[in-house]
């Protein structure tokens, strides 16, 4: 496989706590390119907040699926580590390829969650650095398929409009329209929905469109 012109971060996580105060316990990361080659995963279990913060725990959003996180740790599929390590991990994976853009889906959601865990358990400096753009899927969908009569018939015919009758852009659904697989249900682990999220990632990308990528706006020059 030749080198490609361009390496991305895809990432997701998993958080407990609220919406406005959430704490990552799982991070899924994979380096890829733009064509879904994969070059590296990791996939942790954030000892601090995991172990650490066992009451808040109680409040994960998908709390039902921790027992397939304790299977997870003790086959190995799943490393547990603490928060220091996740951080310095994403620091070197974006030095080291070098990284064009980190992409998640809802990257809002995922940049504060990420930021609000690194205050509380050491604040070793912004997560992503200055620099490097944080692109968002779900925003990129926004700007293309969202726009399609195809996509807008596509969610009539399966009931996914909201209830302003607008199109619904959830992983979930938007991997079931580019691949066809209305069997799909998102997994809600980390890693697990990064590989859903990076099928997003190709298909926008295949658009070819002039669109702002990051789910902030840029700065004018």
């Amino acid at each position: 496989m030749s080198r490609p012109k361009h390496f991305y971060l895809q990432l997701d996580t998993e958080t407990c706590g609220t919406l406005e105060n959430p704490f990552v316990y799982d991070l899924g990361m994979a380096v890829i390119d733009r064509h879904g080659n994969v070059y590296e995963t990791y996939n942790f279990v954030i000892y601090d907040v995991y172990v650490g913060m066992k009451e808040l725990m109680k409040t994960a959003y998908y709390a039902d699926k921790l027992p397939q996180y304790e299977l997870g740790l003790k086959n190995g599929v799943r490393k547990m580590v603490k928060w220091r390590t996740a951080f310095y991990t994403i620091r070197k994976l974006i030095k080291k390829y070098p990284i064009k853009a980190v992409i998640a889906h809802n990257a809002r959601f995922d940049n504060n969650a990420m930021n609000n865990t690194n205050k509380a358990l050491g604040g070793y400096g912004r997560v992503i650095p200055y620099g490097v753009p944080f692109w968002c899927t779900l925003r990129m969908a926004q700007q293309t398929v969202a726009k399609t009569a195809k996509y807008r018939r596509y969610c009539e015919e399966n009931g996914y409009l909201t209830k302003n009758n607008r199109v619904r852009l959830t992983a979930e659904i938007l991997y079931r329209y580019f691949t066809g697989d209305e069997t799909f249900n998102e997994k809600h682990t980390a890693l697990e929905d990064v590989f859903c999220e990076l099928i997003i990632f190709i298909a926008e990308m295949a658009y070819h469109k002039k669109i702002v990528r990051t789910y902030y706006n840029p700065k004018a020059a």
